[in-house]
């Protein structure tokens, strides 16, 4: 597969802030993705968010959490 993936695909650049397709792509160390639907992609941040909260609460020790 090319740098530039598949005409169906979308990604989220992270220097634009927007989604993008194969028409319109930043280099790749700027986006996320690909993803199978631009609502997908426009929602990668919230997914990135939710996935570092659920890493970060199973490495947390939870006698930090008894204060």
């Amino acid at each position: 597969m090319s740098e530039g993936g598949r005409p169906d695909q979308y990604w989220f650049c992270l220097k634009h802030h927007r989604v993008e397709t194969i028409e319109n792509l930043c280099p790749g160390k700027h986006r996320l993705g690909p993803y199978d639907s631009e609502d997908a992609a426009a929602h990668a941040l919230e997914k990135v968010a939710e996935r570092n909260e659920a890493w970060e609460s199973q490495d947390r020790d939870p006698e930090d959490d008894a204060g």
